[in-house]
């Protein structure tokens, strides 16, 4: 499995921050308020997805005090960190032209909501850095380079 790349990221936000805006240009007026309900779920992963990557990364350092990792969890945790950072990237981009177009607009209820989609750019962005420090939690340290000739043919990297 690949890291995340950062270009698909963006690419993912760009998208959803079209949409945002097109979406609220198109039908502002007969929407409800913004929820904060988004925001609060997005901040909630973000923190999980921090201390489960702070844990993460002690025990596959192995750090004195920790258990061992279990390699089928660490590869769970790797595909909910891939996941949760194209999920952030679309929520950050669709939040940013919600608050773009948002703050461009002169009315009362367009500025009721713009804490709403601040909030909600703010979590976004939150779990793009959690989901990524717990994918790079996952990765295996490097191993000094002290190979005998039993080992030769034994890939390095493996727990």
């Amino acid at each position: 499995m690949r890291p995340t790349s950062i270009s698909v990221l963006i690419v993912a936000g760009l998208g959803a921050a079209a949409v945002g805006w097109l979406l609220l240009s198109f039908s502002y007026a007969t929407l409800p308020d913004l929820p904060w309900s988004p925001v609060i779920v997005l901040a909630v992963l973000a923190v999980a997805e921090a201390l489960l990557a702070q844990n993460t990364a002690a025990r596959i350092q192995r750090k004195p005090g920790t258990p061992r990792v279990d390699p089928l969890a660490v590869a769970r945790y790797v595909a909910l960190a891939k996941a949760s950072s194209l999920v952030g990237a679309i929520s950050t981009g669709f939040s940013a032209g919600l608050l773009a177009w948002l703050a461009m607009e002169p009315t009362d209820a367009a500025h009721g909501d713009l804490p709403v989609a601040v909030g909600g750019v703010i979590s976004a962005a939150a779990l793009i850095g959690a989901a990524l420090w717990l994918e790079r939690s996952c990765r295996i340290p490097e191993q000094p380079d002290t190979k005998d000739e039993d080992d030769s043919d034994r890939p390095s990297g493996i727990l």
